[in-house]
């Protein structure tokens, strides 16, 4: 079911933690384990506050390197835990005491203020509330975004976080950048995609049904050393499931073996023809493209900034009407080519009026609004075209597939010692098209998805919400250094093995 929410980031809520002083500590503490609440820092000058408190001068002293920080429930032996070395523990309490240090203090009250995603904010609330805490909305400050967070990062309880299919997406868009907050959250967009260019340019049904199983060997946790990949796993199913789909439209089977039928066309004998589907692919994102730029200048600056813009309004009618230009030549109909010129003047009028008033005025602010908009009308042109890699990395493919296959066939009609050859042909050829092309087809699609979509979405960037979690230890024994008998660590993901705290 769609919900408005999942073509946003997630809602953020300014808040306020408010303790009494002696309960403080403890109400930081299971901030620190719900793992959903960015805390404002004390800033000295620009920066972070530069006073050091006891454990961060016992640190220090350590000359410990960045590593983990832990964070101890109850308040530590802190010269214990420099006799002992623990760093990360010593780490974790000065974590704490830059965050005790920012505090607003009324009396016997303190009061810090961070973010926190408003669908985390009740069961926040109940988690701090038993240590004497609480988390109290506040207003957003009048010119001050709230910190991004999208809908597909892992972010919270394991119970709440997002479906693996979106969450596998999100690297593409973080990647990038950060996403302002007022604009959309184009995770999945992005991701469709980047799966159809890059499944256009892979298309071969053996080798998009290898990356399937590629996947699916991922999913599984193998090998140990990608580990950390494993939540990608939907994103490496997917696009190899558009390869092998394209391959059952091309004919492909581990190249020309004849073991498919064309569906749709041969790539190496109708070229012109996949040339032409991959531009008009490429004119259908972009003006995608445009409308959610219209969208995100709406949200950002109001009905002014998604007017004059080159990314909204004015910038679609532009290109809106090179289209209209391109289809009374592609038709002979002149009649297109009198509205296509027409929307493009009244689009450079208005893009016109909104580049000149970013300038300093005057005949210099004419000239730079005059080269900004013919560099306009430029890009609009070159973006097109340059959709036509698709069709050009599509051929490399069939190509190369094509070439294995002659290589195979040729040498298997020489005996037994040619059957040996054609299959280590077959094998190796098909080996390295895999490799090279999945990795060209990669960075194409990718490049493709960064300068020519994403330049159109973005027009400036937000900032990441970065919420404090370190692992909290819970100590059995007395509080202090190792001398505690057990310990386990926790954060809002749940519970953490000691050896990893």
């Amino acid at each position: 079911m769609f919900r408005a929410e999942s073509v946003v980031p997630v809602r953020m809520r300014r808040v306020a933690v408010v303790a009494p002083e002696p309960a403080l500590r403890e109400t930081l503490v299971r901030i620190a384990e719900a793992g959903c609440v960015e805390i404002d820092l004390a800033v000295d000058g620009g920066g972070p506050s530069v006073r050091r408190g006891p454990a961060a001068s016992r640190l220090q002293r350590l000359r410990a390197g960045p590593g983990p920080a832990v964070l101890s429930a109850a308040p530590p032996d802190l010269d214990a835990l420099e006799r002992e070395g623990r760093a990360d523990l010593l780490a974790g309490e000065a974590q704490l005491e830059e965050r005790l240090g920012g505090a607003v203090r009324h009396g016997a009250v303190a009061a810090l203020a961070g973010w926190c995603p408003e669908a985390e904010v009740e069961a926040t609330a109940a988690r701090i509330a038993g240590a004497g805490g609480a988390l109290v909305p506040l207003p957003t400050p009048r010119g001050v975004d709230p910190p991004t967070l999208l809908t597909g990062a892992a972010e919270g309880p394991p119970d709440r976080r997002p479906r693996t299919v979106r969450r596998s997406f999100t690297p593409l868009v973080t990647t990038y950048g950060t996403v302002p907050y007022a604009d959309l959250d184009p995770t999945l967009p992005a991701g469709i995609a980047y799966v159809v260019m890059f499944g256009l340019m892979f298309g071969d049904a053996g080798h998009g049904l290898l990356l399937v199983a590629l996947a699916l060997v991922l999913r599984a946790g193998r090998p140990r050393r990608a580990a950390a990949l494993r939540p990608l796993w939907p994103f490496v199913a997917a696009a190899g499931l558009a390869s092998a789909l394209a391959g059952l439209a091309y004919g492909e089977f581990f190249g020309p073996t004849g073991v498919l039928p064309v569906l749709w066309l041969a790539p190496l004998d109708e070229p012109t023809r996949l040339l032409t589907a991959a531009v008009g692919l490429g004119a259908v994102l972009l003006a995608l493209a445009y409308g959610a730029g219209i969208v995100n200048r709406l949200r950002e600056g109001g009905p002014a900034a998604a007017l004059y813009a080159t990314s909204g309004v004015a910038g679609a009618a532009v290109y809106l009407g090179l289209a209209a230009l391109a289809g009374s030549v592609w038709l002979g109909q002149a009649v297109y080519g009198v509205v296509g010129a027409a929307v493009v003047a009244v689009g450079l009028a208005f893009a016109g009026v909104g580049v000149y008033a970013g300038t300093a005025g005057g005949a210099g602010g004419a000239v730079q609004t005059g080269v900004q908009l013919f560099d306009a009308v430029v890009r609009i042109g070159s973006n097109v075209v340059s959709f036509a890699r698709l069709a050009a990395f599509g051929l490399t493919h069939a190509a190369l597939g094509a070439i294995v296959w002659d290589g195979t066939t040729s040498s298997a009609g020489r005996g037994p010692a040619g059957v040996a050859v054609a299959t280590l042909v077959f094998l190796l050829g098909n080996a390295l098209a895999f490799a090279l092309e999945a990795l060209v087809a990669g960075v194409q699609a990718l490049r493709l998805e960064f300068y020519e979509l994403f330049s159109r979405l973005f027009e400036s960037e937000g900032r990441p919400f970065s919420p404090w979690r370190p692992p909290v230890q819970h100590l059995t024994g007395p509080a202090g250094g190792t001398g505690a008998s057990e310990a386990r660590a926790t954060t809002g993901r749940g519970p953490v093995r000691k050896e990893e705290a």
